[in-house]
């Protein structure tokens, strides 16, 4: 198996970003039509910047509003107004799921994609893939592509207006990717694309993880304040650039397939994805009977930032056995990434870790509020 490494062709991260968006197209030579695909929000605040800025540059705009859900209906229907309008480069500006339709457009017409989060809630931005849902929420599938984003600009000045619980579910998703990796290297499988890891996405899913523990909790404080710092500008990369390189080239285990199983649990719809991947983390780590002294650690990080650590705060106070094994049986269904393990993962050994992992995390918080 080849050693496969993939990255986003440019990223560009700090405040004001967005005023750079046209000028960074022509320096990658885009021309002709760009079609912005964006969530309410997204449009709100940065529609004057962008009218203003592509129209200095000469490149000519249409912007779109997103439906809301990355499903098959949303995902033909963009499409079908990028072939309309003719559009040269399709750019996605919001959060995950609107990135996620962006490069599913772009696959789909065969056109460079651009992604520019306005928020830092997961590792999507960077990546050559898309998650699809239904259009009720529920996991579908996974989306692949033959290259990643040729831009990921990433507005810090936007990105720190955003909710704060956004910012947390970011490192949530991050959370996973050192183990994610190790997991995948232990087992000598392929990752997302295909390939052998390196030495380069081990260091980063590392630097990933490492980042999280030293900076997570002062970004959050200065989030909370609407500050950018450097610890926070540091969070950000950590929950899009690193996490993204990380969980590409590193690969997924447990915590993302544990992640697919929570979605068919209605109560946990209203739940972000990074908040679902972070309990995810802690049943791959339970599963995986790693040392107590590292989940601890791991348990002190969610319980600094915010992160959940019980089923109760996934909605699933009172998980009744027969929902725990549809759960886990979702989680290891064929192409599922808990195969990545060294070890044979069945949907018994994931509900006996699920609810392990949980009388773990109610155990640590009724200390720490005692």
């Amino acid at each position: 198996m080849l050693s496969v490494f993939c990255s986003p062709s440019r990223y560009v991260q700090g405040r004001k970003a967005t005023e750079s968006l046209a000028s960074e197209l022509r320096k990658l030579g885009h021309a002709g039509r760009a079609l912005i695909i964006a969530s309410k929000t997204a449009r709100k605040q940065l529609e004057p910047i962008w009218r203003n800025t592509f129209t200095v540059a000469d490149v000519p705009l249409d912007i779109l509003d997103f439906g809301g859900e990355c499903c098959e209906d949303e995902i033909a229907r963009c499409k079908e107004e990028a072939l309309r309008v003719g559009a040269a480069t399709i750019i996605g500006a919001g959060g995950g799921k609107v990135l996620d339709t962006a490069r599913a457009v772009a696959g789909e017409v065969d056109r460079p994609v651009v992604c520019c989060p306005t928020t830092a809630s997961s590792d999507a931005p960077c990546s050559a893939s898309s998650v699809v849902y239904t259009p009720e929420g529920a996991f579908q599938q996974y989306l692949f592509y033959k290259r990643n984003p040729d831009l990921v600009l990433v507005d810090t000045g936007v990105i720190v207006n955003a909710p704060i619980r956004l910012l947390i579910a970011g490192m949530g998703d991050a959370l996973a990717t050192r183990f994610e990796a190790e997991a995948v290297r232990r087992a000598h499988k392929a990752n997302v694309v295909g390939g052998a890891s390196t030495l380069a996405a081990a260091a980063i899913a590392d630097l990933c993880y490492q980042t999280l523990i030293q900076d997570g909790a002062a970004a959050v404080a200065a989030a909370s304040a609407q500050a950018i710092t450097p610890a926070f500008e540091r969070i950000v990369e950590a929950n899009t650039l690193l996490s993204g390189l990380g969980f590409e080239s590193g690969g997924l285990a447990v915590a993302h397939s544990v992640h697919n199983g929570l979605t068919v649990a209605e109560e946990t719809h209203d739940r972000l994805h990074g908040e679902k991947v972070a309990f995810g983390t802690l049943v791959q780590l339970v599963l995986e009977g790693r040392d107590s002294s590292l989940i601890e650690e791991v348990m002190n990080f969610c319980h600094a930032v915010g992160l959940p650590m019980t089923l109760a705060e996934l909605g699933l106070e009172k998980l009744a056995p027969d929902r725990a094994l549809a759960i886990a049986q979702r989680a290891v269904a064929t192409g599922e990434s808990a195969h990545n393990e060294a070890f044979v993962v069945t949907p018994e050994t994931i509900m006996d870790a699920i609810y392990a992992a949980d009388a773990w995390g109610r155990a640590f918080k009724l200390a720490r509020s005692g």
